[in-house]
């Protein structure tokens, strides 16, 4: 597969303290949280060509099914990208780790069967054009694949969420925004919402700004609309 000529510099994105910080913290919640059995649901049953935006330091790529032809992940941090290639060599699927930022994918159009976003969309500068990004180089009928932080449906967590992303949590956890709502985002993008269900991490427990997730699916239309 032939790359487009990137729109972004190749480290747009540099968070090394936060990264070293999430490497070690993802392993443990997957290991302790439970989050891997989060990941196994997330990729169950993808198939084809599948683009991994934001693939951090390569969680999912052990758990992608064999029907899988080829994962290309895109991870603009410089520390996770270099993890993320490391696990793409233990993968029993081919990933091609590249660097790149959600908002300018560089590939082509209508080029994937599956996306996948998981727990990044709260980290992208610009959540509206990172989702048309998405549904460009999806064929008509892909799926997107998301697994994702959002809004509270409780007042009380939702206040203290919206207070955490005014101060000083984009800061200290590498551009996460814990109020975004990736639902409605998805919806506003074109996509069509299929099944998900909402969960917290952990399960049980404290309950912080970023506990409240959903996981699910949603489609890029065959048709577009007036077309």
């Amino acid at each position: 597969m032939r790359l487009r000529s990137r729109k972004l510099p190749r480290d747009a994105v540099h968070h090394p303290v936060f990264a070293r910080l999430y490497a070690r913290f993802s392993v443990a919640a997957d290991q302790r949280g439970g989050v891997a059995a989060y990941r196994q649901e997330l990729l169950s049953g993808l198939s084809g060509r599948v683009i991994e935006v934001g693939a951090g330091n390569g969680l999912n790529f052990a758990r992608y099914p064999r029907a899988v032809s080829e994962v290309v992940a895109l991870e603009p941090e410089r520390s996770l990208r270099q993890l993320a290639v490391r696990a793409a060599l233990r993968a029993e699927v081919p990933v091609d780790v590249v660097p790149g930022a959600a908002e300018a994918l560089p590939v082509k159009s209508e080029a994937f069967d599956g996306a996948v976003a998981s727990l990044v969309l709260c980290t992208v500068r610009d959540l509206p054009r990172a989702l048309a990004e998405i549904k460009r180089v999806l064929r008509p009928g892909g799926e997107l694949r998301f697994f994702e932080h959002g809004l509270a449906p409780g007042r009380a967590l939702a206040t203290a969420q919206r207070a955490a992303d005014r101060t000083l949590w984009p800061l200290l956890f590498g551009g996460c925004h814990t109020a975004r709502d990736p639902l409605a985002a998805i919806e506003a993008a074109g996509f069509e919402l299929g099944t998900y269900r909402r969960l917290d991490i952990p399960e049980r427990g404290l309950r912080t700004p970023s506990s409240p997730c959903v996981l699910g699916v949603a489609r890029k239309p065959f048709t577009q609309e007036g077309g």
